[in-house]
């Protein structure tokens, strides 16, 4: 078979290879996985304009993601095998290269197709029959997808690894001078560093908060409509990021109710670095890390809560040590990049 991976941005994965080489980044599993398979890239860019694909943007993806899907429909055939990163590139493709006799195996990783658009593309674009496998990280989007599509157990695959870069994201001595705690947060999406704030604005401590982004806007939601003075929040490049684990006492990761696994990145970078953390509880590996004591699990929305296991922590090294080592075992054993990309290459090459 020969193998080919769907991206829906747009990314440098040589430059990011170089730059992960000598340490300025990550890794990005997508290069591992595309040299381990000879796999051909293929990256979502604008070109000549249909009108189907106007049309088809306004259910799901986006013009160029439907321009890719457009292109590959050409080129694809019996021995191919294309793995979608997400539904805004996977669905385009499977609705116009899956599904036929001569046509390629279509793998699409899906995060958070339980909502209207996403059903209504389920369904106008008889996805059912274009898609031969289907992976998520979240139970949730599993038991939605065999449902709604009546789809077997063997085309949709809960997958429960995430490819964080050990390598890169590690344990080091911190290097701030610090007067007072420092509790630690980062990311944008389904964030609520409202409840953050008022969970920590009377106590004595410092916020910072990696939460900038050149692609992403801050939805009003996010942030409270005053910052409260111990609280900040900027744009961190890479190595300033790991820093910013690096001197945490705490990460916490407040998040609003959903139905995916937001805030998961952040979750295991801080593992990663040996950090105790707080996070807002959802179904599925969340839920697992609480119920396996690496991390401490809050309610949605309950600043209180948070600010008690925010004190518990200060207050105790020995709970705040024990969290970390166990967080930090589990990165090693279960979800780093390696098991990932390991684990992805399994499922490809078995479809």
């Amino acid at each position: 078979m020969t193998y080919h991976l769907a991206l829906s941005s747009v990314v440098n994965l040589e430059d990011i290879n170089k730059d992960a080489q000598v340490g300025k980044r990550p890794a990005h599993v997508i290069f591992d996985v595309s040299r381990r398979l000879n796999a051909t890239i293929h990256q979502a860019s604008s070109g000549f304009f249909i009108p189907m694909h106007l049309i088809c943007e306004n259910i799901i993806g986006a013009r160029k993601d439907w321009h890719l899907a457009h292109n590959l429909s050409s080129q694809l055939g019996s021995k191919d095998v294309i793995f979608c990163a997400d539904e805004t590139v996977g669905l385009p493709i499977a609705t116009l290269c899956g599904g036929r006799k001569k046509g390629p195996k279509v793998v699409v990783f899906t995060h958070n197709l339980n909502r209207v658009r996403g059903r209504l593309a389920l369904k106008l674009f008889e996805i059912r029959k274009k898609v031969d496998l289907f992976m998520t990280a979240n139970p949730q989007q599993v038991d939605f997808l065999r449902d709604y599509l009546d789809l077997p157990e063997q085309r949709v695959s809960l997958f429960p690894y995430q490819p964080t870069d050990i390598s890169f994201f590690s344990p080091k001595l911190g290097l701030a001078d610090r007067l007072r705690p420092l509790i630690v947060s980062g990311g944008l999406e389904q964030r609520d560093y409202q409840t953050l704030a008022r969970a920590t604005e009377s106590l004595d401590v410092d916020v910072k908060i990696s939460a900038a982004s050149p692609i992403k806007t801050v939805n009003s939601q996010t942030f409270p409509e005053v910052i409260p003075a111990n609280m900040s929040y900027r744009y961190y490049d890479w190595n300033s990021l790991v820093q910013l684990y690096q001197d945490a006492d705490i990460v916490a990761i407040a998040l609003y109710e959903n139905n995916y696994q937001a805030g998961l990145s952040t979750l295991f970078e801080a593992l990663a670095c040996r950090k105790p953390v707080i996070i807002t509880r959802a179904p599925g590996i969340i839920q697992e890390l609480i119920d396996a004591k690496a991390v401490l699990g809050v309610n949605p929305g309950d600043w209180q809560g948070l600010s008690q296991a925010i004190n518990s922590l200060l207050k105790s090294s020995k709970q705040s040590e024990a969290l970390a080592r166990k967080g930090y075992e589990l990165v090693r054993e279960r979800y780093n990049h390696q098991i990932y990309i390991k684990a992805l290459i399994e499922h490809l090459t078995n479809v």
